[in-house]
């Protein structure tokens, strides 16, 4: 699959290249995101030297580093390195004296600080003096974001306010689906995404197989031979330290449970012991704690946990609690088995992009000229209705209520003005100050419409998917 947008990434890095002082980039995000990629790309750009952690011994993972200095420095790995200060001190001599600045990629190095605890502390001083004495660009990357935040995040972390660049590697927009598969339909957009998200080494496997998203799943995910029927296990597995602790919360989540006390019953466990492993799992961007429009981050008393990874949602949806079923089942099976699933899924999918892209909403659209607008959550109290979608205006004078439906055909317009009219009866949520003074907008959100409606009699703003996604081609 062709490189796919990171352009602001890219434009960083390359400042960064161009700046002439030298410095360190710091590059992390969850595995499949595509880190690897763009610093493939950004160390072919600049005729660099990329190199991989593995999980070898110290002594091995110094050779297989020193093998890759030698294409730029001949007889690098004609010697035995005792330890890396003395690695780093000659290929920072050596850099210097032939006037090659980089860029220089470190990928995995939580694998390397796993087996030389002293590495960090060794980085910071070669950074400090002898890298930065020689202008080098260096760019050090890894997979467990819990070990790379420790690493330059903390006030107490050796890299801590060293970096010139800190990057976190985020998936893919969804515009770029079209871009991968060839999509047209905003349905179909909409399927794709639900299936894989926006991890571009998914969407690479999938586009491969030139098929329909129902076949991409099953002979991907759901047929136990399919690269990625137990991808789940291995991301887990691979963190440092692995995580696979983790994988009852994501099974209860995943299984419908939300509610704190909930999860806690199921797993058999108290509430209070319960933070640290939801805040890794959120810290891992697989799980997102939500919390009523309105209501103070610091109340936890209604917040939801849900999985927040659209793939992660169907693998424990679908996959994780049918295993034994996947494993003698014929296609046919499998294929019932996940539609089943599959409109709980998509609309589930549908919601979150609504949410996620009511920020970016075009400005020329007629709601989007009531804008713009802040993040939108959902909304729920016992007594009250729920809204799929809550959102304040910038300027604070508007308030926005929508709902959401999924449908994989385009609509009808009497289909939108019956849905439109449900959406003002619902009547105006119990929100407190200072929401309650604001001006009520209502909008219904759709994926597409056999005709353009922008407003209907009721005064329903009509949203479609090819407003709040911008395609790129």
């Amino acid at each position: 699959m062709k490189f796919l947008d990171r352009c602001s990434e890219m434009k960083r890095l390359d400042e960064l290249m161009a700046g002439g002082h030298g410095g360190i980039a710091v590059i992390y995000g969850r595995r499949r995101v595509g880190k690897t990629r763009l610093l493939l790309e950004w160390v072919a750009k600049h005729h660099g030297l990329y190199s991989v952690a593995d999980q070898s011994a110290a002594k091995v993972q110094r050779s297989y580093f020193a093998e890759v200095m030698a294409e730029k420095f001949a007889g690098f790995a004609e010697v035995e390195y005792r330890d890396w200060r003395g690695l780093l001190s000659r290929l920072a001599r050596e850099a210097g004296n032939k006037g090659w600045r980089g860029p220089i990629v470190i990928d995995e190095l939580p694998y390397l600080v796993s087996a030389g605890k002293e590495l960090p502390s060794v980085l910071q001083q070669w950074v400090d003096h002898e890298a930065r004495a020689s202008r080098l660009v260096v760019a050090i990357a890894g997979s467990s974001q819990r070990m790379m935040q420790g690493l330059v995040m903390g006030a107490n972390a050796p890299l801590y306010g060293r970096a010139a660049q800190v990057l976190e590697i985020k998936p893919l927009d969804v515009g770029h689906l079209r871009a991968a598969f060839g999509l047209r339909p905003m349905a179909e957009l909409v399927e794709h995404y639900t299936a894989w998200g926006g991890i571009p080494r998914y969407w690479e496997l999938a586009s491969a197989l030139n098929k329909s998203v129902e076949i991409q799943i099953d002979e991907l995910v759901l047929n136990p031979l399919g690269p990625l029927h137990r991808e789940p296990d291995r991301l887990l597995l691979d963190e440092i330290p692995p995580a696979v602790a983790l994988r009852p919360l994501l099974d209860i989540i995943g299984a419908g449970a939300h509610r704190l006390s909930e999860i806690a019953a199921r797993i058999g466990q108290p509430a209070t012991s319960l933070g640290r492993p939801l805040e890794r799992l959120m810290g891992m961007n697989l799980v997102i704690r939500q919390i009523p429009f309105g209501e103070s981050p610091r109340s936890g008393k209604r917040s939801l946990y849900k999985i927040s990874d659209p793939f992660f949602r169907l693998w424990f949806r679908v996959v994780a609690p049918h295993r034994a079923l996947l494993a003698t089942a014929s296609r046919a099976t499998r294929l019932r088995l996940l539609r089943k699933y599959w409109s709980f899924l998509t609309a589930t999918a549908w919601e979150e992009l609504c949410r996620d892209k009511i920020v970016s909403l075009n400005p020329s659209s007629p709601l989007g000229r009531l804008g713009p607008w802040q993040p939108a959550s959902r909304f729920w109290q016992r007594q009250e209705p729920e809204w799929d979608l809550i959102a304040d205006s910038v300027d604070g004078k508007s308030l926005l209520l929508g709902e959401v439906k999924w449908s994989r055909r385009p609509c009808k317009a009497e289909e939108i003005r019956r849905m439109a009219r449900q959406v003002p009866a619902k009547g105006i949520p119990l929100l407190p100050k200072p929401y309650n003074s604001r001006r009520i907008v209502h909008a219904l959100f759709i994926p597409e419409a056999t005709r353009k409606v922008s407003k209907t009699p009721e005064g329903v703003f009509v949203v479609t998917a090819d407003e709040l996604i911008r395609l790129e081609d």
